[in-house]
């Protein structure tokens, strides 16, 4: 076995080493959440006027493992950025192992804030407006099921394009990305975010402008500081080659 197929080998073992560590820590996370499960699905559903109906105990299981997963989700996304970052710093410079370590907080951070952002803003106005179609018209009865299904449908997707300054920042620092290209590609990805937005959301024009507006404001954010790091990274690497 020559040299390039030992360090092939010796990059595969650490992704397995790095994948295994975030799969244990997210069923440990999974199994504290899920014991936590009833004062989590309370609190989801404080604001709820009534009780939800299940159809049956597999519903309530369903109901229960899928939010205990969503919180494990959400708490591992610390763990699994620091283990992305453990496989990919050994080819990074000491200075860029700083600086792409300070990101690792600002993911979940975002992502909890994108969680919230549909929770509390979205997922309100999207209910409210569904059930006043049917007032006067049918009887409304919500399942935990489809009520949850809904929430998380609604929700997690934005918690994730809430990364996306952050993503476009550690992309840019890593020379991947750079602020030319995403001028380029701003109308291809308006349309990707418009299309997204109106998938995720009620066919009425307020829901979709609430999730429009924001993840528009966010690219435009992605934008600038992708611009500000590439800069600053442009700056360093003259540096370094002014002391060489």
């Amino acid at each position: 076995m020559d040299c390039r197929e030992l360090q092939i080998s010796g990059h595969i073992e650490e992704l397995r080493k790095r994948i295994i560590i975030t799969l244990a820590g997210f069923a440990a996370i999974f199994v504290v959440s899920f014991v936590f499960v009833e004062d989590i699905y309370k609190l989801l559903v404080k604001n709820f006027d009534g009780k939800l109906a299940v159809l049956g105990p597999s519903e309530i299981l369903w109901v229960y493992m899928s939010i205990a997963g969503v919180s494990a989700i959400a708490a591992t996304i610390p763990l699994a950025a620091f283990q992305i970052w453990k496989f990919i710093s050994p080819a990074l410079r000491p200075n860029e192992r700083r600086i792409t370590f300070r990101f690792i907080p600002g993911l979940f951070l975002l992502f909890v804030t994108g969680v919230l952002f549909g929770y509390l803003v979205l997922f309100p106005i999207v209910i409210g407006f569904l059930t006043s179609l049917s007032a006067g018209q049918f009887q409304t009865m919500f399942t935990a099921k489809k009520y949850f299904r809904f929430m998380l449908n609604l929700t997690l997707p934005l918690g994730l394009l809430f990364e996306m300054p952050l993503v476009v920042m550690f992309l840019t620092r890593l020379g991947i990305l750079n602020p030319a290209r995403l001028a380029k590609g701003r109308k291809l990805s308006y349309f990707t975010l418009v299309v997204i937005s109106i998938l995720i959301t009620p066919p009425d024009l307020i829901s979709d402008i609430l999730v429009i507006v924001p993840l528009l404001v966010l690219y435009e954010v992605s934008v600038f500081l992708a611009n500000f790091v590439y800069r600053k990274r442009l700056v360093q690497n003259d540096l370094v080659q002014g002391v060489g």
